[in-house]
């Protein structure tokens, strides 16, 4: 479905780029609501790897009972603040319709990874209330996720660990050191934030593990919940959907989702 029901806000035009949407993965005939996660897959805001990181990923959710909703969020050449309006607005649509979709209200989650990470972090970081005057029933919704999932996440924008490629593309070569500051989750961590689960290898060549040892420590430092889970092996990707290093991360990531 797509996010808005005529045009999205900064829309270019009406081709398929230019609508964000989501795929929802219910679980209609559970005998109770279920916990539901926003997916946000990763490609450095030039592209979206959807398939092993979006859709792979819903079905491995609901076959623990989790409801699982895959954003299309939009890309190059949209800048910020266009990828946050599109997860926050997500976001509050899974809420909207959390009583249709027999989804947990209390237990709506956001997952990410590489800069669908980053994402994921700044919808946590950056939500609202919603809107309480505006005819727009899901505008009146909160955005605010109750738990996040970051894999492999972009984190920062501030040198000397930011992910050149990912800024670039989110925000141009001169962007003021005040918006780098807005978009990097580590220093925009506080009191409030969202639970989280954190998982990234040492050996990352692309995004460097900094990123998220930076996030974990901003996470403590506020006695906000979090538990990591850094790998020795594995590069971007750890194995893009098979292989030992992803079976690794989702075992430890469905045994702290089981028990929230």
């Amino acid at each position: 479905m797509n996010l808005w029901p005529i045009i999205a806000p900064y829309a270019k035009g009406k081709e398929p780029a230019d609508v964000p949407e989501i795929t929802v993965y219910p679980l209609k005939d559970a005998p109770e609501p279920t916990p539901a996660v926003l997916v946000c897959p990763g490609g450095g805001y030039a592209c979206l790897c959807d398939s092993y990181e979006g859709h792979d990923i819903a079905s491995w959710l609901n076959g623990f009972g989790f409801a699982a909703i895959v954003l299309k969020y939009r890309i190059k050449p949209y800048r910020h603040p266009v990828p946050l309006l599109d997860a926050k607005r997500a976001m509050r649509i899974v809420r909207a319709n959390a009583s249709e979709w027999n989804i947990d209200g209390k237990r709506i989650g956001i997952m990410g990874f590489s800069a669908g990470g980053h994402l994921a972090a700044m919808t946590a970081l950056h939500a609202d209330d919603g809107n309480p005057v505006s005819p727009d029933i899901v505008e009146r919704t909160s955005s605010r996720p109750d738990f996040q999932v970051l894999i492999y996440p972009v984190i920062t924008f501030v040198q000397p660990f930011a992910s050149m490629g990912t800024q670039l593309n989110l925000i141009g070569e001169n962007a003021p050191d005040a918006i780098r500051e807005f978009l990097s989750a580590q220093l925009q961590v506080n009191d409030k934030t969202p639970k989280a689960f954190v998982a990234h290898s040492s050996k990352d060549q692309v995004v460097p593990v900094e990123n998220s040892r930076m996030f974990v420590e901003a996470m403590k430092r506020h006695n906000r919940p979090v538990e990591y889970y850094e790998l020795d092996e594995g590069l971007h990707g750890l194995g893009c959907g098979k292989g030992e290093q992803w079976r690794q991360w989702q075992e430890r990531c469905k045994a702290w989702l089981l028990k929230l």
